[in-house]
């Protein structure tokens, strides 16, 4: 019975550290941003085709937007890694647990953007491939080597890495890109400090502790509202110019309208009652306006398409 439950061991414990690597490797990538840029992404290719885009082009291009996202996010954790093992947000990624090494994690990153390149090229096209693979770089050097450890404006600019999945969604279904995908990819630029700022109050002491500038970390909560406020009324002005440029109709304006008079709401609320309540508050339901925001304007095109084919 002890030799039995001695095998039992043995085997079980290989299989755990097994799925431990597997799952660190997928920890890697990120997956809950990268559902965030999927649904913008996907919209955006039924505006562009003004209805239902081809189902082989939508999956390959999620596909590669996907890897590309995947493969910079990991790179992001071995240049981070030194700092996330000092912050409690972070402490628990693959890098700092040991799970995955620095080395794989670099390796596995290169080969997610290598394979993300050749699947948009080849499948999709060219200069949805570009643009994919332009984030990425401009994400890892621009953001995390060059902003994020010496700038307040880190998460500004960097915010246009967030936004390129747009124009990667556009150029798949036309081979082009046109005004309303740049505003499109504008709000979430737009859209990204008040986002991540509302999150970054809550883990201010962790960023002042490893000497990240991240904005509530190093001004005052006043000068931080005050700017949340400022880049949430430029969002939700982008979203309402949105409309006539790309004729959009009553769903998308009540999305818009309705869904930017409250994420304005909850950033005054968060400025007149600073705690971190009201920060979570504003940080989940800036999720919620995106998400519903970009949903408005693929029904918005199913729509157009229906009444155009009467």
């Amino acid at each position: 019975m002890a030799t039995m439950q001695a095998v039992v061991d043995v085997t079980a414990k290989p299989s755990k550290k097994y799925m431990d690597k597997v799952l660190g490797y997928v920890a890697l990538t990120k997956p809950r941003i990268i559902e965030l840029l999927l649904i913008t992404t996907v919209p955006t290719m039924f505006l562009a085709k003004k209805g239902v885009p081809g189902l082989a082009l939508v999956l390959w291009t999620i596909a590669g937007g996907t890897l590309a996202a995947g493969g910079a996010n990991g790179a992001n954790m071995v240049i981070d890694r030194d700092i996330d093992a000092k912050m409690q947000r972070t402490k628990s990624r693959p890098l700092v647990t040991g799970a995955v090494s620095w080395q794989g994690a670099l390796v596995f990153s290169v080969l997610l953007e290598v394979a993300a390149f050749i699947m948009l090229l080849a499948e999709v096209n060219l200069l949805s491939a570009v643009l994919a693979l332009g984030a990425t770089l401009f994400y890892v050097f621009v953001y995390t080597l060059l902003l994020k450890r010496n700038s307040t404006q880190n998460i500004v600019i960097g915010g246009a890495a967030g936004a390129m999945p747009v124009l990667v969604g556009w150029a798949a279904v036309t081979g082009g890109i046109n005004l309303t995908p740049i505003l499109l990819a504008a709000v979430i630029f737009t859209w990204t400090p008040p986002h991540f700022w509302a999150l970054a109050i809550k883990y201010k002491e962790d960023y002042s502790n490893v000497n990240v500038p991240m904005l509530p970390a190093v001004k005052s909560l006043r000068r931080t509202t005050n700017e949340i406020i400022a880049y949430t009324i430029v969002t939700v002005v982008l979203t309402v110019v949105l409309i006539p440029l790309a004729k959009l109709n009553l769903i998308y304006v009540i999305a818009a309208v309705f869904g930017g008079v409250a994420f304005i709401y909850y950033s005054f609320k968060l400025k007149f009652d600073p705690t971190l309540k009201r920060a979570l508050s504003l940080f989940k339901y800036s999720i919620t306006y995106l998400t519903v925001l970009f949903l408005a304007v693929g029904v918005d095109a199913l729509l157009i398409h229906r009444l155009q084919s009467f």
